[in-house]
């Protein structure tokens, strides 16, 4: 095990011999590290806190820190991270509340870059990027593939659907759509499909063409939401089918 002298672990920390804890680094009694994590340095780890393996946490991070919430008052909620994230400098995660579940979850290969928030009872998937400053609220809801640009703040409960790529500036306060290029130009809108993001994951032909027969039904036919539904209902494959749920389960509204 490597653990530089300067930094300070509590008694209980599971911490595996694989791990390398840098300088100023500081550890709390009830976190369970992975195998082969790296805590670069003045990394601070506290609280209800179990990750899981390959994470590498760079300088003057902070996870399991209590929720930025004025009725949280110490209760043992929880952070969970999965394998093989990237947090850099200066990223904070906050730990659960009661009233939102207890856990604050974050999936495996997201890469949460620098001063990234992720706040009390978010739920962030897999292969997800935040990019710099990129802020979560709480009880957000951010799926598979999905990447928040940069100075991007997302209202509390807002939920960011898979493969969806949201522009940097951009103020989100309603769901945004699931394979969606979304962002704010003079508003926030929805500019159709995120064809580059897609191909990039090996979408085909077929099923962008079928996306892109979906959001013109959503953005350019002159149907409500409600008829551009149904009408995606209709459409072959379960991209379409993911869409029309998404929109049907929104609760704060998607941004069109």
């Amino acid at each position: 095990m490597s653990i530089h002298p300067s930094a300070v672990v509590a008694d209980g920390a599971v911490i595996p011999a694989s791990c390398t804890v840098g300088p100023f680094c500081t550890i709390g009694p009830e976190v369970v590290l992975g195998e082969d994590c790296t805590l670069v340095s003045h990394v601070v780890v506290d609280g209800h806190t179990r990750m899981g393996a390959r994470n590498i946490i760079h300088p003057f991070t902070a996870i399991g820190v209590p929720p930025q919430d004025l009725k949280y008052e110490g209760e043992p909620t929880q952070v969970e991270i999965g394998d093989e994230n990237s947090i850099r400098e200066n990223v904070t995660i906050s730990r659960g509340t009661m009233g939102g579940g207890g856990v604050t979850r974050l999936g495996s290969n997201n890469l949460l870059m620098a001063y990234a928030h992720v706040g009390h009872d978010c739920q962030v998937g897999s292969n997800c990027i935040l990019a710099n400053s990129a802020t979560l609220a709480g009880h957000v809801h951010i799926e598979d593939y999905a990447t928040v640009g940069a100075f991007c703040p997302v209202h509390q409960f807002c939920t960011v659907g898979a493969h969806a790529f949201i522009g940097g500036g951009t103020i989100v306060t309603q769901d945004v759509l699931p394979f969606s290029l979304t962002s704010a130009r003079r508003e926030n809108k929805a500019f159709g499909i995120n064809r580059v993001g897609l191909r990039r994951r090996g979408f085909s032909s077929e099923r962008l063409l079928t996306l892109q027969k979906a959001y013109r039904l959503l953005l350019a036919a002159k149907l409500n939401t409600t008829q551009a539904v149904e009408k995606i209902k209709e459409l072959e494959g379960e991209d379409a089918a993911l869409l029309a749920a998404f929109i049907e389960r929104s609760k704060r509204g998607v941004i069109k």
